[in-house]
């Protein structure tokens, strides 16, 4: 397996005010939408891998000119995160989250979260307020099947304005990653979660925070390294030039 690298993973915190959007790294805080309490340091940053970080960002611009703004929650979260939510009291108290065939949670290094090939989002309208998608971020129902899944992307009574709130969203992430030819998975059970296949993301391990220079860390860790949010942030808009 390959071993992803600090220098491919990009805070998106650092594109302002070229493309705007807002972040709320929920886990970061005990409080709502977050239901597993506490999970990251408080000043944990948001980070995605360099191919998804491009199109979040290159649709995150199209949607601003169209009066929306993206809204992110989560993406890079680390093998310790991912351990500390399957501990939490919300995850003991819902063992069905981790069950196959269609688990809700993953066990720590799994999925495309640890290494940062996930994202999870919404949209805000042109006041500011998220725009309603049936349900709330992080709703994980006990039963994860379209019938009984609110947040299932074929929940089969979903609201027609809600379909077409969930379409708008699918649209900007879709359409970007198809003008950048990079594959892009829509997670059936999450209507939130967007994600590089996991063709793609089971070719690399996990990445654990000793791994990763503390700036990076997301449950310990401290400080930023302002140099090389520099270089990141110039080498992905370049990338994103002749779209922008």
């Amino acid at each position: 397996m390959q071993k992803i690298s600090s220098d491919q993973l990009i805070p998106l915190d650092i594109f302002a005010p070229e493309i705007p959007l807002e972040i709320n790294v929920v886990y970061a805080y005990d409080k709502a939408p977050n239901i597993f309490g506490q999970i990251y340091r408080k000043d944990a940053r948001l980070w995605l891998h360099e191919d998804l970080a491009k199109i979040v960002l290159l649709a995150a611009a199209r949607a601003r000119k169209d009066g929306y703004t993206f809204l992110l929650f989560d993406g890079y979260r680390s093998y310790e995160a991912q351990e500390k939510m399957a501990q939490s009291k919300a995850a003991q108290e819902n063992p069905s989250w981790m069950e196959e065939p269609n688990r809700l949670l993953s066990p720590p290094g799994a999925g495309a979260h640890p290494r940062g090939m996930a994202i999870d989002c919404t949209l805000l309208d042109s006041g500011g307020q998220e725009i309603d998608m049936g349900t709330v971020f992080d709703l994980l129902s006990e039963i994860s099947t379209e019938a009984h899944n609110p947040a299932h992307r074929r929940f089969v009574n979903l609201h027609e304005t809600h379909a077409k709130n969930r379409q708008l969203l699918n649209g900007y992430l879709t359409s970007a990653a198809q003008d950048l030819d990079i594959p892009l998975h829509l997670l059936d059970t999450e209507w939130w979660d967007f994600r590089l296949p996991a063709d793609i993301y089971n070719q690399y391990h996990p990445l654990k925070e000793g791994e990763l220079p503390q700036d990076m860390r997301m449950t310990s860790g401290s400080g930023k390294n302002e140099n090389s949010d520099a270089d990141k942030k110039q080498k992905i808009l370049k990338a994103l030039e002749a779209f922008l």
